[in-house]
């Protein structure tokens, strides 16, 4: 895909958001539309681990536990701003993905997979059983990012679901176009090529463990980003967010609209999370 076709599939995105609100029924869609963009961003940096690097993970949702809980628990502990840490979880996530990418990304195949899922699990039984500090199974509340007021400011009458819609449509396209960007890098290059194939890439003079850790990393600040995101939305942050199901949830996102291509991997996200949604209302209206 040329770089022109990218801009295209990005503008063709950013058209179908803005267009999108003109046949919402109701504000819930919004909501609907925000969780969208949420999983979009995580799915996206996936698409740099699993379609640029050649790398899988099935424990990413780990990271979306440490950028969630952050940001819950950065206001009480240090008396910051929830955005404020939305950046701590982000780094934190970034730091631990760089001291455990080390070991296990020396790993390959299933047994790579596997040692993500090892950490992914780790994490959730931390929140799970750190009640003291993360109200455990129950979970906590979450301050208010303050996005409704900062619209207030600015004159913009939107509810609050139309402004977490918009605000989270444009960290999407954002996080999309640096992908794209990153995609005809030398790094990008560097990680296509370990892509398909390792030995040739470490014969062509690429650092491949330097690379694979690179696209773990980014990768990792992804999903805490989504993370600490979907809990701002939320207003409230349980364990789950980091458990099994939902690392499996983004990577049947990631395959279903394709590794490789970032706008598809975010159109997988799109329906999965719209579908949940469209049989419930189906199930209502039938009954």
């Amino acid at each position: 895909m040329t770089k022109s076709t990218k801009l295209v599939a990005l503008g063709v995105l950013a058209i179908l958001i803005a267009l999108a609100p003109l046949v919402f029924p109701s504000s819930f869609y919004y909501r609907i539309g925000a969780l969208i963009f949420v999983n979009g961003l995580a799915v996206t940096g996936l698409v740099i681990l699993f379609g640029y690097a050649g790398q899988i993970s099935l424990g990413h949702a780990g990271f979306a536990g440490i950028g969630a809980y952050a940001t819950a628990l950065s206001p009480g502990l240090f008396g910051i701003h929830p955005g404020l840490g939305l950046v701590l979880g982000a780094a934190l996530s970034g730091l631990v993905a760089f001291l455990i990418g080390r070991p296990i990304l020396r790993l390959k195949g299933h047994y790579l997979a596997v040692a993500t899922l090892g950490f992914g699990i780790l994490v959730f039984i931390t929140l799970n059983n750190e009640s003291h500090l993360t109200g455990g199974p129950d979970g906590m509340p979450v301050e208010d990012l303050g996005l409704r007021d900062l619209a207030r400011a600015l004159g913009l009458g939107l509810s609050n679901s139309e402004v977490w819609y918009w605000f989270m449509a444009i960290v999407l396209l954002v996080g999309a176009w640096l992908a794209m960007n990153l995609f005809d890098s030398p790094t990008g290059r560097a990680l296509r090529a370990l892509h398909d194939s390792e030995t040739a890439a470490r014969t062509h003079g690429v650092d491949v463990a330097r690379y694979k850790l690179v696209a773990f990393v980014i990768s990792a600040v992804y999903a805490s980003l989504a993370g600490s995101l979907q809990a701002l939305l939320n207003r409230f942050v349980t364990p789950d967010v980091a458990g099994f199901l939902h690392s499996v949830e983004w990577v049947v996102m990631t395959v279903l609209g394709g590794a490789g291509s970032g706008i598809g991997a975010i159109f997988g996200a799109a329906l999965l999370t719209a579908l949940p949604q469209a049989l419930n209302i189906f199930v209502i209206s039938t009954q």
